[in-house]
């Protein structure tokens, strides 16, 4: 079973977000600053649009933690919407004396129509607020207290961009570490220069022509232990979870574990990892790492690499043809302001969601209702593993 819950609430112009996070043991130490700088992450990068000016995310701890410790109870965040002031008369919650002009002309990619049409809602903009990616920002925030608590556990995370539109970064350095310490310091999060500044271009040109792009990010867990997840039931696969967290998040049309669908034009030989025994560290290794650390549904040793593809944003300045709900007649779809480019927000968003999903695969393989509890399971099994 799942030890690890959370459940988000929320809508994009409302007054704040909230995430309620199940199953953290005691101890664990957990402040503010802990979640600010994730948040932060997210709201940068070059093509962002003018809301990530005007909201600046701070996290709110209202529950669950006490002189900067989890207590073993449900931990409660919230991330105030500063522009909820800017849609008074149009978001309250309470009935308004005069209603709001309805949005009734949905938008081609977003779930405008399908909402409208799944809840028998005219004013499509109470399906929109929700399936915004503004709800993003209260995954983050219980992705940073999962990344607290993997790190305890000698787990860390990272995320790269690897293509914007069809620029593709292609000068990678050899290793994680300089990977992950270039990547840190683009506002696209790529670690290939040449085509950071490449990207950059691309997006200025979409902005031109009132256009949008997507991409691929990389999301890097190393430390990861052998054994996470499971072979013997469908949803306790640790590629499969790991692969609904990164569908979930909006805009991802496709998710690959380590070579993924490069893995599916070769031969066998020239896709699986050999394995090998490094007698001094008493440990199985591996030369390569295709399989993106996981096997048979359980996390192998190596480090987990996932890769996101977005779709080019849905909300376009020169929109596309759509219909009316109310009227039925042909219109172009509604306007929202939109960003051009928001992969490198996703990336961070994907690392939130892949931070959650281990976090949760590591509480149920070793559980623990406090951090001591917790930490000497963790170093039980790994001498466990040496000693195979």
């Amino acid at each position: 079973m799942s030890r690890l819950r959370f459940f988000t609430a929320g809508e994009s112009h409302g007054p704040r977000l909230t995430v309620i996070l199940e199953g953290l043991p005691a101890g664990l130490g957990l402040v503010a600053a802990d979640i600010d700088g994730d948040l932060a992450r997210r709201q940068r990068g070059y093509g962002r649009g003018a809301r990530m000016k005007i909201e600046q995310d701070r996290c709110e701890i209202t529950a669950g933690v006490r002189g900067g410790e989890t207590l073993g109870s449900p931990v409660a965040l919230t991330v105030e919407n500063r522009d909820h002031a800017s849609w008074a008369g149009r978001m309250d919650v309470a009935p308004m004396p005069v209603p709001p002009e309805p949005l009734t002309r949905p938008r081609p990619g977003h779930a405008d129509l399908a909402g409208g049409l799944k809840l028998d809602r005219h004013d499509l903009r109470d399906v929109l607020e929700r399936a915004s990616a503004r709800e993003t920002a209260a995954r983050t925030a219980a992705g940073a207290v999962a990344r607290k608590l993997l790190s305890a556990a000698g787990i860390e995370l990272f995320s790269h961009v690897l293509s914007i539109g069809h620029v593709e970064a292609k000068a990678l350095p050899g290793d994680l570490a300089t990977v992950r310490e270039r990547a840190r310091g683009s506002d696209l999060s790529c670690a290939d220069p040449e085509a950071e500044a490449a990207m950059r271009e691309a997006i200025r040109e979409a902005a031109h022509e009132g256009d949008t792009l997507g991409g691929v990010f990389e999301v890097v867990a190393t430390g990861v232990p052998a054994g996470l997840g499971s072979h013997a039931q469908w949803d306790r696969k640790l590629d499969g979870r790991l692969a609904q967290a990164l569908m979930s998040i909006p805009a991802i049309k496709g998710v690959v574990l380590g070579d993924g669908g490069a893995a599916a034009r070769e031969p066998g030989s020239q896709v699986h990892d050999p394995i090998g025994y490094d007698a001094e560290a008493r440990r199985f290794t591996r030369a390569s790492n295709r399989a993106g650390g996981v096997e048979g549904g359980i996390s192998n040793g190596e480090p987990v690499v996932c890769r996101g593809f977005m779709k080019p944003i849905a909300t376009l300045r020169r929109p596309l043809g759509s219909v009316d709900v109310v009227t039925k007649e042909p219109f172009l779809a509604a306007f929202e302001r939109s960003d051009v480019c928001a992969v490198p927000a996703a990336a961070v968003v994907g690392e939130a969601m892949v931070a959650l999903t281990l976090a949760d695969a590591l509480l149920e393989k070793h559980g623990g209702d406090s951090m001591t509890e917790l930490l000497r399971n963790v170093r039980g099994y790994a001498q466990q593993v040496r000693d195979y």
